[in-house]
């Protein structure tokens, strides 16, 4: 095997191929459960104590996570492209065909009508629904949708 070869070097996502949770907004939810762990901490009775210690592994729970699947979505590029998508057990890969079905929903929360990717893929012969918003992609689902179905090539009954 020569260095050049392509066994020896791991497929790496492009940059621009792949979408996560944006630094910044991960190190604020950090900062913020630690400042209500440390509020927790002097609460005056126990009630609040247990409240806002509640509030404050709730919130380091959710930057761990944003934390440990990154990047949450990307696509390997090649002649066989794949959609990586990272969970809290690892990174699962799905090639074109397994690919059901694509699309931007929008859905109404607190008054406003939210864009959301929805992914439909067979996962060893059981399809499996995967939903991202713009927390998930820090990104637009839209300009991701757009992105995947050029970079995947994905078309017909796939994209709707």
């Amino acid at each position: 095997m020569t260095p050049d070869s392509p066994d020896l070097h791991p497929r790496v996502p492009d940059p621009r191929l792949a979408w996560t949770t944006p630094t910044p907004a991960l190190i604020a939810v950090t900062v913020g459960g630690v400042v209500l762990a440390g509020a927790a901490v002097f609460a005056a009775d126990a009630a609040s104590r247990l409240l806002v210690g509640l509030a404050a592994v709730g919130l380091l729970a959710l930057a761990g996570l944003g934390f440990r699947q990154r990047p949450r979505l990307s696509v390997t590029a090649g002649p066989e492209p794949r959609l990586v998508v990272r969970t809290l057990l690892g990174p699962d890969e799905y090639t074109r065909e397994q690919i059901i079905r694509a699309r931007v929903v929008s859905y109404r929360r607190l008054g406003r009508k939210n864009p959301m990717l929805e992914i439909d893929v067979d996962r060893n012969g059981t399809e499996r629904l995967m939903i991202f918003g713009r927390w998930d992609l820090g990104a637009r689902p839209d300009d991701v949708y757009e992105e995947l179905v050029k970079s995947l090539r994905l078309s017909g009954d796939t994209t709707r």
